[in-house]
């Protein structure tokens, strides 16, 4: 019988699942077809890698990019499972290799392109190995509605259709619209599967818009205030590209170079050289896409509006990987919505998928301009239900600048429509409210209308923001073509009847302000020096974030170096004597007194839900909101689920106001026949550890209690040396 935490904790070095990925693999290591449904870096490799440990045969995995398959092949023989991938960049000789090796049930995961489906033979010789599990990364790409509709996927469903014995089949995306997730289901031929919807939420990104930037210049000051952080910055052309690249480098900025005029041996160069650490930032397009597996990306610029949502949703993701605070900016101009335009009408589409995609470019530009929580926008527009109005982490939300009412401009502004009868496009409509001399305009005989010339004070690019607000908020609406029109909906209706007011502000964003961490920055030499050693990159060694936990536990002992997010045994074997000196050797020459290691045993996602609580609520520390809850009568299991948080975070919160004074009675919690159990443990092994403590009581008994009596102990001693 297997146990999916032990096979987790022993080769991806965490102690618990985050949100979904347990459920999913059960299914799968069960028998049952999936769907998972994951945004971007909530761990969707990890749902067919752990299958594939559990089965007795071997998993294909269908990938779309060969930078993915090589990045993920390398990170699963760093942690000691074997692994290989077939593609184009393979010699014959190559080939053969691993086409020997995978007959002779070398490897337990073999990842491919799904255009290797079109070879007869090599479906041929799958179909004489044993194949327990196809997993199929990136399915929207099956569907034609997808934003990264690719035909090669439709050969897959013939391909699990040929095999003698039908293998599980699993399906995996960060981003599905309902109708791409039917695609999905239908395509593939899947058995009855569960479909698991994880929710599209990253807590940890920071979500802004800014119009009207200076785009270089702001991107230069951003990375200038961000010198230790590695990101990308998107761009919508080629040329822009080149333009970016050259701008940064002119200034000292180690900036890389990425889109599809490059031959492939210069942007695999490129890529390699972002993987590895020796550049900080890449500029690139949308060539520069699915598969980039680094976990340490801080920060995302869009210096161009992408073409939806989607597209934006997935390529924003590419940051925080690692769980880390990261930030998503995304720069918009005007000129954005004619160039996507422009590529939409350049298209072979059919009318109806121009139209289609009309309809997404709108959405996107909603986005941009949209006064309510883009958190909030983002996740409805996936399908999430969301019981907030303000995340408290996004641009729109903190905001310092005062709402205005503009109810009186919005007023003019939906009577001139009218006036119009909801047949012009929004500049027609700014020119009949400027009072222009435009031939068309006049010609229609629109100056004539009560409206006309009723609003000359503004210029035309300021008019044109309010009415891209007053759609984004659901006031208007545009028809879903190259020319699309302007009509009232029926919350304007309301604003004309002085039913309802309208208010809007301008979004400012905060920059941040980084601490040093001298511990952090020498653990990443060391793992740079390991990076080029063992020529993987950085990050397969260790993510900044396990990086950043040791900096902060300092853990000088294998038992505490295991307990680090990220740690499992074969990385320990093969790195951790290293580290371990490392922080050994600051913690003495800085003459650290590190006290307990009482590090939180909690699982991958903890952490950041305890911070974004902690910002959410940044004059009153987070534990203090749960000592108060909890003096409400609360029980500590209604505290976490309205907070949202897990009980153990809300068990450590309890602990901690403990620690500081607060009143408590810890008979309330510890069970009163246990008391003097853990004492005795304690006493018998000592306070530098908790899990040997653990490992000398009864198995019902919670770290919980043992930390509480640990330092009702602590406080008693000291009680008594005062009163001595």
């Amino acid at each position: 019988m297997y146990n999916l935490e032990a096979v987790l904790k022993k080769y991806f070095g965490y102690d618990n699942f985050r949100k979904g990925q347990k459920e999913i693999i059960d299914s799968v290591v069960n028998g049952r077809d999936v769907v998972g449904i994951m945004p971007t870096g909530a761990g969707k490799s990890l749902c067919f890698q752990i299958p594939a440990i559990i089965f007795s045969g071997i998993t294909i995995v269908v990938s779309p990019l060969i930078s993915l398959m090589k990045d993920q092949v390398d990170s699963l023989r760093e942690q000691g499972i074997e692994a290989t991938y077939i593609n184009s960049t393979l010699s014959e000789m190559e080939y053969m290799e691993r086409i020997q090796g995978i007959s002779v049930g070398d490897y337990k995961l073999v990842y491919i392109a799904p255009e290797r489906l079109e070879s007869e033979g090599f479906c041929r010789m799958l179909n004489q190995v044993e194949v327990s599990f196809v997993a199929i990364d990136e399915a929207h790409c099956i569907s034609q509605w997808a934003h990264d509709f690719r035909p090669s996927y439709k050969k897959i469903g013939d391909f699990i259709k040929g095999f003698s014995k039908r293998p599980v089949v699993g399906a995996y995306t960060a981003t599905a619209t309902e109708k791409v997730k039917e695609d999905i289901v239908k395509l593939l031929e899947l058995n009855c599967p569960k479909v698991y919807v994880t929710g599209f939420d990253r807590e940890n990104l920071f979500f802004s818009v800014l119009r009207g930037e200076d785009n270089q210049n702001y991107i230069l000051s951003y990375i200038e205030g961000h010198k230790e952080d590695t990101g990308i910055i998107y761009t919508a052309t080629r040329r822009e590209t080149e333009s970016i690249y050259n701008f940064l480098l002119k200034h000292g900025i180690k900036a890389g170079l990425y889109h599809a005029g490059l031959s492939d041996r210069e942007r695999e160069e490129w890529q390699n050289r972002f993987a590895y650490d020796d550049i900080d930032v890449m500029v690139a397009t949308n060539a520069f896409g699915m598969g980039i597996d680094k976990h340490n990306i801080k920060f995302v610029i869009h210096n161009n509006m992408p073409k939806n949502l989607e597209a934006y949703y997935q390529e924003a993701g590419r940051a925080g990987r690692d769980g880390g605070k990261s930030e998503c900016i995304l720069l918009f101009n005007a000129r954005d919505v004619q160039l996507q335009s422009f590529f939409i009408e350049q298209s072979d589409l059919p009318q109806y998928r121009k139209e289609y995609e009309y309809e997404k470019l709108r959405e996107m530009v909603d986005y941009c301009y949209t006064s309510k929580c883009l958190r909030k926008y983002i996740l409805e527009y996936f399908g999430d239900t969301v019981d907030y109005e303000e995340c408290e982490n996004c641009g729109n939300c903190l905001d310092e600048g005062e709402f205005r009412d503009i109810t009186l401009e919005a007023q003019k502004i939906f009577s001139c429509i009218y006036r119009m009868r909801e047949r012009y496009g929004s500049g027609m409509v700014v020119d009949v409210l400027r009072g222009s001399q435009n031939k068309k305009l006049l010609s229609a005989g629109l100056n004539k209308l009560s409206t006309y010339g009723i609003m000359p004070e503004y210029s035309k690019r300021d008019l044109m923001n309010v009415i891209n607000k007053l759609v984004a908020d659901g006031y208007l609406k545009l028809t879903n073509d190259g020319y699309p029109v302007v009509k009232l909906t029926a919350k304007a209706v309301q604003v004309l009847k002085s039913k309802a007011r309208v208010t809007m502000k301008v979004a400012k964003v905060k920059k941040a302000i980084k601490a040093d961490n001298q511990l952090f920055n020498l653990l990443r030499t060391i793992r740079k020096q390991i990076s080029e050693e063992e020529k993987v990159p950085p990050y397969i060694v260790f993510g900044d974030s396990s990086l950043k936990e040791m900096s902060e536990y300092m853990p000088i002992n294998k038992e505490e170096f295991l307990s680090i997010s990220g740690v499992g045994e074969i990385k320990y074997e093969r790195y951790g004597e290293r580290f371990l000196k490392g922080i050994q050797d600051y913690v003495e020459e800085n003459n650290i007194q590190r006290g307990n290691f009482l590090k939180p045993i909690r699982s991958v996602d903890d952490n950041l839900k305890i911070k974004n609580e902690e910002n959410k609520n940044a004059k009153t520390p987070s534990h203090y909101i749960t000592y108060d809850m909890y003096c409400q009568g609360k029980s500590l299991e209604d505290i976490a689920k309205e907070r949202n948080i897990i009980l153990r975070t809300v068990e450590d919160h309890i602990v901690k106001c403990y620690m500081e004074g607060k009143e408590l009675d810890i008979n309330e919690f510890v069970p009163k026949e246990y008391m003097e159990i853990i004492k005795k443990a304690i006493y018998k092994v000592g306070t530098e550890k908790l899990k040997p403590i653990k490992d000398e009581l009864p198995e019902e008994v919670k770290y919980f209690w043992i930390k509480l009596v640990m330092y009702q102990d602590k406080l008693e001693t000291n009680e008594n040396e005062r009163v001595v």
